[in-house]
């Protein structure tokens, strides 16, 4: 429908090292229970693609996290964006993430509100100077990182073990570029 907007809703946690399985067949007829449409999934990670009239992505995000628990059981935190925000973010990124440079692993960090960048450089801190860089944009982080040394910085621990780690949701350059790119079929 022409009044309809365009969003991606990322899923943290969900399908990783056997744990939260939820097919993404399934996940999909989820959302369209929810009376969303054009719902299309991408990878098994978590990545669903939709149409709504809604356009609070808090509401939403609250809708997909109880709707994910009532049919799969899995209680997990839901990232929700437009596609319009998504790629204003995308169209902001540093030169330095992103590209072909197959040393460097780029990852885009979703922040679930309320938490801010503030929140999450401070129990977090700075990165590691010449392994990895950071550059916030609204509620997203730009992190890269030298592959080879990933254990070395200073992120990747603490962006799955501290006590923000909940609040955040993590999607390669690739993944998100792919799901941005959905908007546009």
């Amino acid at each position: 429908m022409e009044d309809e907007k365009r969003f991606a809703a990322f899923l943290r946690g969900i399908n990783v090292s056997g744990k939260n399985k939820i097919p993404m067949a399934d996940l999909k007829k989820g959302f369209e229970k929810l009376g969303v449409g054009g719902v299309k999934t991408y990878l098994n990670s978590g990545n669903v693609v939709f149409s709504c009239k809604e356009g609070d992505t808090g509401r939403l995000a609250g809708q997909i996290e109880e709707m994910v628990q009532d049919e799969f059981g899995v209680n997990v935190p839901v990232f929700v964006i437009s596609g319009e925000e998504l790629e204003d973010i995308l169209q902001h990124a540093p030169d330095w993430w992103g590209d072909e440079n197959q040393d460097i692993y780029d990852n885009l960090i979703f922040i679930l509100p309320p938490l801010t960048f503030t929140d999450v450089l401070r129990e977090i801190g700075e990165p590691k100077e010449g392994l990895e860089r950071v550059m916030d944009y609204k509620n997203a982080v730009f992190w890269s990182f030298v592959r080879k040394d990933y254990q070395k910085t200073n992120w990747w621990s603490k962006t799955a073990s501290s006590d923000i780690a909940g609040k955040l949701t993590i999607r390669t350059a690739n993944t998100v570029r792919k799901t941005a790119g959905a908007f546009s079929r």
